[in-house]
């Protein structure tokens, strides 16, 4: 039993070595995408098409590897985000031999002739990495992106404008390796609603020579340090008490409603690494607050809706937490709406000042069958006197917690 032979492609076949192009015409069996296969038309060997179903191509693999010579072309080189690491786990490491060849991203840097030993890479062929690419595209110098239909490059210019990160240019390059093969260079503006020819790549140059660089970001960090309208914000230690009462883990999707300033959502990111914050806010001056304070602590995962509540909720992921700091009177109907959304086992949490409000929250949780807890914070700040110092009080708030009966 021969091993099965995974070729890297390179851009074309123009790259393969003429050990690799003798491996090819000897196969019984050759599987690979669509486009690779077309190169190889005159080859005698059956053709295997690699579709989405790459499970089906490991057993198709399996019941003919004893006693057929296989074949895998992959793009690019198999173990740079290729296939090549997939069939070696699953076929087992001793069942394969791996032949290296160019990766995209090397071709790219080569075809703008810069070094890409410090770039950051980043994949979204097929993979959910978009907060991963958010924060790379604030503090990477450089960084490619490898692309598929959905994370196109218009997608990733208008995910740069959203974000704010405008010191930057974008190098796409379309169809490497072909006769139709294009490099362009835009600032992100310009390439939001184009369409590019795949298989694309994109290569992201910062414009500045030195990098954006962020604040730090703790728990209960003060008020000043933050953009925001006077007194429409989670005061420091009220913000550190209701993100205890979250229970917040890595990978949940959280919603911050009625969000301010957006300083519950940016503080919940230390916990919420792999996940998503949703930032949800009316007012069109508050939500530019937002985004300015996400860039101002270099917060990739936190996302900014303008809408009305609880409208707005629509077409929302579904959330393992949800932090509601502004309701008022349709407070009622935004904690129904989220509450049936919710994940199980999912946490609900209400900031108020308003004695009603207070009454509603606990109110429409029960009626969820949430089980409530409630407690209250009085902060009182010092205040300097001409020979010692007083206590201001702050509006004491109330701070409900809803989740499913243990």
């Amino acid at each position: 039993m021969s091993p099965i032979a995974i070729i890297g492609m390179g851009m074309s076949p123009s790259d393969l070595t003429d050990r690799q192009l003798s491996q090819i015409r000897q196969a019984d069996i050759l599987i690979g995408a669509e486009r690779h296969l077309d190169y190889f038309k005159h080859v005698p060997a059956r053709k295997k098409t690699i579709d989405r179903n790459i499970q089906g191509i490991v057993d198709y693999i399996k019941r003919r590897m004893d006693d057929r010579s296989i074949v895998v072309l992959a793009s690019g080189d198999p173990l740079f985000y290729g296939i090549g690491a997939y069939l070696s786990k699953t076929l087992g490491a001793d069942r394969v031999v791996v032949s290296p060849n160019i990766t995209a991203v090397a071709a790219a840097f080569a075809r703008i002739k810069e070094a890409w030993h410090d770039a950051a890479v980043v994949s979204l062929h097929g993979r959910q990495h978009e907060a991963q690419f958010l924060e790379s595209i604030r503090s990477a110098e450089k960084l490619a992106v490898l692309t598929d239909p959905h994370y196109n490059p218009a997608y990733l210019a208008r995910k740069c404008m959203e974000a704010g990160v405008t010191d930057l240019r974008m190098c796409v390059l379309e169809r490497l390796g072909t006769k139709d093969e294009r490099v362009t260079w835009f600032d992100p503006s310009q390439a939001v609603g184009l369409t590019f020819a795949e298989p694309n790549l994109v290569i992201f140059r910062r414009t500045e020579s030195e990098r954006v660089s962020a604040l730090p970001l703790r728990m209960g960090l003060p008020d000043d340090r933050y953009d925001h309208e006077q007194g429409l914000i989670t005061k420091s230690e009220v913000r550190v008490v209701a993100l205890s009462k979250l229970n917040l883990d890595v990978d949940h999707v959280v919603w911050d409603l009625g969000a301010g300033s957006g300083s519950v959502g940016i503080e919940a990111s230390l916990f919420v690494r792999n996940g998503r914050i949703i930032a949800v806010e009316k007012d069109q001056k508050r939500v530019r607050q937002i985004k300015r304070n996400r860039s101002r602590f270099n917060v990739a995962n936190l996302e900014v809706i303008q809408g009305i509540l609880p409208q707005a909720l629509d077409g929302l992921p579904r959330p393992d937490r949800v932090f509601i700091g502004g309701g008022g009177k349709d407070l009622e109907a935004i904690i129904h709406k989220a509450g049936r959304r919710l994940q199980s086992p999912g946490i609900i949490v209400v900031n108020t000042v308003l004695l009603s409000n207070l009454t509603t929250a606990i109110t429409a949780m029960e009626a969820l069958g949430l089980q409530t807890d409630t407690v209250q914070v009085q902060i009182n700040r010092s205040r300097p006197m001409p020979w010692s110092q007083r206590l201001d009080a702050e509006n004491p708030v109330w701070i409900i917690a809803g989740r499913e009966p243990q």
